[in-house]
């Protein structure tokens, strides 16, 4: 493969990565822990241990990324954690 082939492959793979969004979950004063972690684990597929890690993690820093990929695939999602009664969205 020549170095102009790899550049282009490099900007190709770039691109593709450029247009996945983002769900950012934010922090707030009602939900418990344990709900934060089931809803993670049912709505976004984590495994307990990665809901728990972002459930801290919101906690301590106001937001985390639990999510990224295209916005089709991520809007349910992100409609599943509204209706659970979290603050989310897609960025």
């Amino acid at each position: 493969m020549s170095t102009k082939e790899k550049i282009q492959e490099d900007v190709s793979v770039a691109e593709k990565e450029s247009n996945l969004n983002e769900i950012v979950l934010y922090n707030d004063d009602v939900n418990t822990f344990d709900h934060v972690i089931n809803s993670l684990i049912f709505a976004c597929e984590h495994t307990p241990e990665q809901a728990e890690q972002c459930s801290i993690i919101v906690h301590y820093k106001g937001k985390c990324t639990v999510k990224t990929g295209e916005f089709s695939e991520l809007k349910p999602r992100c409609t599943m954690l509204l209706e659970a009664g979290l603050s989310a969205e897609i960025v």
